[in-house]
C-alpha cells in the first residue's frame, strides 16, 4: 500500500450545499468515519492513526464534515448541517447502505442517519457522542473547557481542552498539540465552532436537558442497524452512564468499555480500538 499522507489521500465531492473535503485509502467495501467537533479537528485530524488498519480491508472515506477541515462553511450551527451533508456525500459517491463509524459529534450524527434513513446505514459504530448521562452533571467538563477556549483562544486554554479528552495526557505530545493549535488558528477555523460551543448553548444544555434527552431517546429508539458502542471508562466529555440508555434502547447494541481511556478512544486506545471496530464489521 502507498504511503497514507494527507495529501496523496486529499479528495473533494461537489454537492448541492458546497464542496465536501473527504480522504480516500484502500479498496474493498466501503468504510466511512465520521470525526469529533471542537478547535483544530478534521477527519485527518481524528482518525489519520487508524487510516491504514482500516484501509488494509475497507475502501475507507473520512469525510471533513461541514464546518471542519476543508469542507464548506455553513451559516447556522455545524451539528445541524452535519447529517444532511452526509447524505448528500453518500448520493454524490453512490454509496449505500454502508457502515459508519463516528467519534463524539460524528458518532450523533451517524446515530441519527441510522434513524431517519435506515437504509443508508449497514452497520454502525459510536465512540462517545450518544446517550443519556443518567448520573452525572452537565454540561461536562470537556464541554466546558471548550467554550473557554472558543472565548479566548489561547494555547493555554487548547492544552486544557486537550488533557480533558484523554485519560493520559503523556500521549499529547508537542507536535500533536501543535497540529490542532494551527489548524484551529487558521482563517475563520474557528467561526463555525463558535456557532455551536458558546455560553448560550451551556444555557440552553442545563435549561433544556430533558427535552434533549427525550429528544436523544426518540431517535435511538429508531435505529436497526447493527450498533457497536464503544466508550472510554474515562471520558469527560460524554460521561460513561450516558451508554445506559442506548445499551437498553438499540434494539441490536452491543457496547464495549476501554480501560484508562477517555473520549479520544481511536487515538488513545488505538490497537484496541481497531481491534474491537474491524471484528464488529466483519461478522
Amino acid at each position: 500500500m502507498d504511503e497514507l499522507t494527507h495529501d496523496a489521500t486529499s479528495r473533494t465531492l461537489d454537492t448541492p450545499q458546497g464542496t465536501l473535503h473527504y480522504h480516500e485509502a484502500g479498496d474493498g467495501p466501503p468504510l466511512l468515519l465520521l470525526h469529533g467537533s471542537g478547535p483544530g479537528v478534521s477527519g485527518w485530524a481524528n482518525f489519520r492513526g487508524n487510516l491504514p488498519a482500516f484501509a488494509q480491508h475497507y475502501r475507507t472515506l473520512v469525510l471533513d464534515m461541514p464546518g471542519f477541515g476543508k469542507s464548506y462553511s455553513c451559516e447556522g450551527s455545524p451539528v445541524m448541517a452535519a447529517p444532511g451533508a452526509v447524505v448528500d456525500f453518500l448520493d454524490g459517491m453512490g454509496l449505500g447502505p454502508i457502515p459508519i463509524v463516528g467519534n463524539s459529534m460524528g458518532g450523533n450524527v451517524a446515530a441519527r442517519i441510522a434513524a431517519n434513513h435506515p437504509d443508508r446505514v449497514s452497520r454502525l459504530v459510536t465512540i462517545g457522542g450518544v446517550g443519556v448521562p443518567i448520573f452525572s452533571p452537565g454540561p461536562a467538563e470537556g464541554v466546558k473547557l471548550l467554550v473557554e477556549f472558543v472565548d479566548d483562544p489561547t494555547r493555554a486554554r487548547l492544552v486544557a481542552w486537550m488533557e480533558s479528552m484523554v485519560f493520559d495526557p503523556d500521549i499529547l505530545t508537542d507536535e500533536f498539540v501543535e497540529l490542532r493549535w494551527e489548524a484551529a488558528n487558521a482563517p475563520g477555523a474557528l467561526d463555525d465552532v463558535r456557532r455551536m460551543f458558546n455560553r448560550k448553548m451551556l444555557t440552553g444544555m442545563r435549561k433544556f436537558a430533558a427535552a434533549a434527552a427525550t429528544d436523544q431517546v426518540a431517535m435511538l429508539a429508531k435505529i436497526e442497524a447493527p450498533t457497536l458502542i464503544t466508550f472510554g471508562r474515562d471520558d469527560r466529555v460524554t460521561p460513561l452512564d450516558s451508554v445506559l440508555v442506548p445499551m437498553r434502547i438499540v434494539r441490536h447494541c452491543e457496547v464495549h468499555i476501554f480501560p484508562n481511556c477517555g473520549h479520544w478512544a481511536m487515538i488513545e486506545r488505538k490497537d484496541e480500538f481497531e481491534s474491537v471496530v474491524l471484528s464488529f464489521l466483519g461478522r
